[in-house]
C-alpha cells in the first residue's frame, strides 16, 4: 500500500516540478508587472497622436461647386461629375 513505485515516484518528482516552475514563472510574472508600474511605457494620448498627425499630414484647400455644392481641390478644379458643373473639362 504504501509502497515506492516508479509511477508514484515519477508522479510526485512532476508534481513537485510543476509547482517550482508555477512559483517560478508568477515571481516573474509579478517582478514584470512591478516594473511596468515603476516605468510606465511612453505611449501617447489621442490628442497627442492626432496633434503629431495633423502637423504632417499634407493638406489641399477645396472649394464648393456653385452647381451642387460638392468640394474639389482648388488647383486642380476637377469636375464633381453632375450635369452643368463649371469645372467640367
Amino acid at each position: 500500500m504504501f509502497g515506492f513505485s516508479p509511477n508514484k515516484l515519477l508522479f510526485t518528482v512532476l508534481v513537485i516540478a510543476a509547482i517550482w516552475y508555477g512559483f517560478k514563472w508568477f515571481s516573474r510574472f509579478q517582478a514584470r508587472q512591478e516594473e511596468n508600474r515603476a516605468n510606465p511605457p511612453q505611449e501617447k494620448t489621442r490628442a497627442q497622436a492626432a496633434q503629431q498627425s495633423s502637423s504632417e499630414a499634407d493638406y489641399e484647400e477645396l472649394v464648393a461647386c456653385s452647381k451642387c455644392g460638392d468640394y474639389v481641390i482648388a488647383d486642380k478644379k476637377s469636375a464633381c461629375g453632375k450635369a452643368g458643373c463649371p469645372f467640367e473639362k
